[in-house]
């Protein structure tokens, strides 16, 4: 297991892109300046830049400016650790564990638009769960792009990991295949592979509707799991994303990704504002880079600490 001190850096290594946008911003908060109401404009202008979003940006410096209120807060150093705070507090309903069903296996359905890096995170999220001692099994449910199926099936081959797939053809019938083929084995987890698709594409948007009715027929009550890989680097399109296949499919959780590269991770600070009113959907993992270990449970104490430190 990667010790928690390393996943912290890399953690904080890969949101250096949003620290880099709030510089500006987080330079305010040091030495004795004064709070006034240009810090606080300059700060809300740093989270713009960050790609938190109006509404999310708005809300924490509401949050903000109550707790200097409260707290009698008079320099701008200050506002440093009360900023983490309310970080932390915005992004916490993101933050639920993990916990598989007891029904066996269980079953877990991963959606996305193409060049999310969604076959690579299903690869790295197999490695976690044969981390916790669980027989997985994956289902090459992507038919549709060319050298889907033999990217599975390596990320397979790396983790020792079977897969079920079939050249080219339905992928209903994969993922019925992979589910029955589980059950025989007496697996833990199957992570079925889905087409990528634009929420736009309404065709496709039925067509991973009823791969995930063909999961009911195979195993009462799967998919048991049904999760969304987001590029970070999308920005403000990845709450499109999620509204899009939440009302197609009913979402239980997030995977944010490509953390590492040109991306803000202010989106997640959008996305938790944006849900708040609605049905909060859990953030449940976050990848900072290109290595089997780096997918992490999400944490928002860890996260809003690694934004601003």
């Amino acid at each position: 297991m990667v010790a928690a001190a390393s996943w912290a850096q890399r953690l904080k290594a890969g949101l250096a892109r949003t620290r880099e946008a709030l510089g500006a911003g987080l330079a305010a908060l040091a030495g004795r300046r004064p709070i006034d109401e240009a810090l606080f404009e300059e700060l809300e202008a740093a989270l713009l830049v960050a790609d938190c979003g109006v509404p999310a940006a708005g809300e924490l410096i509401a949050r903000l400016r109550a707790r200097a209120r409260r707290d009698r807060l008079q320099e701008a150093a200050a506002l440093r650790a009360a900023l983490k705070d309310c970080l932390a507090e915005l992004l916490a309903p993101l933050e639920r564990p993990f916990a598989l069903p007891p029904t066996r296996p269980c079953v877990i359905m991963v959606a996305g638009v193409n060049g999310s890096g969604k076959t690579t995170s299903i690869g790295k999220l197999a490695k976690w769960f044969q981390d916790q001692g669980l027989a997985v099994l994956l289902a090459a449910g992507d038919t549709f792009r060319a050298a889907a199926r033999e990217q599975l099936a390596a990320w397979g081959a790396k983790n020792g990991v079977p897969v079920i797939g079939q050249g080219g053809g339905d992928p209903g019938a994969v993922v019925f295949d992979a589910i029955g083929a589980a059950r025989a084995r007496g697996t833990d987890v199957v992570i079925a592979d889905t087409a990528g698709r634009l929420p736009t594409q309404l065709h496709l948007m039925e067509e991973i509707r009823k791969v995930k009715r063909v999961a009911a027929k195979a195993l009462e009550g799967a998919p048991h799991e049904i999760l969304l890989v987001l590029d970070a680097g999308t920005g403000q399109n990845a709450l499109a994303q999620v509204n899009a296949f939440d009302d197609a499919l009913g979402l239980t959780g997030l995977i944010l990704t490509k953390l590492d590269g040109t991306a803000k991770g202010g989106v997640v600070c959008a996305i938790a504002h944006a849900r708040a009113a609605a049905r909060p959907i859990p953030l449940r993992f976050v990848g900072v880079g290109e290595d089997v270990a780096d997918l992490r449970p999400f944490r928002a104490r860890e996260f809003a600490e690694a934004l601003v430190d």
